[in-house]
């Protein structure tokens, strides 16, 4: 049975990135996934500049477009606010090419990627993970769960009630006309209210459309029919292929810890995507980053990597994601008080939100108090 330092269950963002950092650092550490790479993934593929700072090369290879500017309309274009850095905003890409960059990358520093290999159970023997896969077992000191939001791995190492938030969403990659495509591909907008309690999102790539509803509100909601809907708020007549796909997006962290064993949990498996705009892929490779820093850091002690790797989240990532949450909840709910901030303060509002997702910033503090202070302007 072959033993590997690390081993890093899935291949996407928290995961290559994480086999980077360590095969960098010259940990021995395989890749395990389920299918053959490069493969689809559903996502909008909108890559903010907040993410790519973290990023450790260069990604041009398998960008599609960049935007420096960011329209976002509200009340079904009642109010509309416009945005510009100098530096794109955000930047679209393909996830099979993106995630497969991230591994060819990895394996230059010897990450070791086994494909086909599908995980089917955890075992834990003097202190070390063996894992049973589709081909055959593998041991490891440390286990990296970066199997995205439905990971198999957490409920196999012991997280069998799930307490993150999981949101839907529909995303579809659609081509259009050439009318159409040319009309649309100047701009990356954000129609909040298209659903009730969420955003539309009309994501330009290279030659299509990504295009895509989501809500943030519990119970059954029918984002097909909002899809439709949206398709004529874009004046879109005619389409010609039309890819969908059906997911669901974790825009609240788990509540009962990150790390059990020596299991580490990262991306979406934790939890970990922004809950305002939903984008995932930043947080995801931060994650990875701690996660591998916290390995390298404690010099592959287990209870120590467990500590530093807490302390790391906690730092940032965790109080924004609080923070990212109360403002979800003022940003999507359509109530007198968010159109009377909106009027007085929405342009003020989309540049706070552009600086966070170009990375100028992060989510401010005492949000509520905030909140509070603007309420009362109108009060008295």
């Amino acid at each position: 049975m072959k033993h590997f330092t690390v081993a890093i269950i899935g291949s996407g963002p928290s995961g290559a990135s994480t086999a980077f950092h360590l095969g960098k650092h010259g940990i021995d550490t395989v890749m395990i996934e389920k299918e053959t790479l490069p493969r689809y993934k559903t996502c909008g593929g909108g890559f903010v500049n907040r993410g790519k700072k973290h990023m450790p090369f260069d990604i041009t290879e398998v960008v599609e477009r960049e935007f420096c500017k960011v329209d976002t309309y509200f009340n079904n274009h009642e109010k509309c606010y416009y945005s510009h850095k100098k530096e794109p905003i955000i930047t679209m890409i393909m996830r099979d090419a993106f995630d497969n960059l991230i591994v060819e990358k990895a394996k230059e520093f010897g990450v070791t990627l086994l494909e086909n290999h599908k995980l089917l159970h955890i075992d834990f023997v003097d202190e070390k993970a063996i894992l049973k896969t589709s081909q055959g077992d593998i041991s490891s000191d440390f286990v990296i769960a970066a199997d995205g939001v439905l990971s198999q791995t957490a409920k196999m190492a012991g997280w069998q009630k799930d307490t993150r938030k999981l949101i839907p969403a529909l995303e579809y990659e659609v081509e259009v006309s050439k009318e159409d495509f040319e009309r649309l591909s100047k701009n990356v907008r954000f129609d909040i209210d298209a659903v009730p309690y969420g955003y539309a999102w009309c994501f330009p790539k290279k030659n299509h459309l990504s295009l895509g509803v989501l809500t943030t509100k519990k119970g059954k909601i029918n984002l097909k029919e909002y899809y439709k809907k949206y398709l004529k708020t874009l004046g879109i007549e005619e389409i010609i292929k039309e890819d969908a796909h059906g997911f669901q997006i974790p825009v609240k962290p788990r509540t009962d810890g990150f790390v059990k064993n020596n299991v580490f949990l990262i991306g979406d498996a934790a939890g970990f995507a922004e809950p305002i705009t939903a984008e995932g892929i930043s947080n995801a490779i931060l994650s990875g980053k701690y996660a591998a820093e916290a390995i390298i850091e404690s010099k592959l002690n287990r209870n120590l990597a467990e500590n530093i790797y807490i302390e790391k989240l906690n730092i940032k990532l965790l109080y924004e994601l609080k923070s990212g949450a109360l403002l979800a909840k003022f940003f999507y709910h359509n109530n007198p008080v968010r159109i009377y901030l909106l009027n007085k303060y929405g342009q003020l509002f989309n540049d706070i939100m552009v600086d966070v997702l170009h990375g100028d910033r992060g989510f401010p503090k005492n949000i509520p108090e905030k909140l509070k202070a603007k309420i009362k302007e109108k009060i008295f």
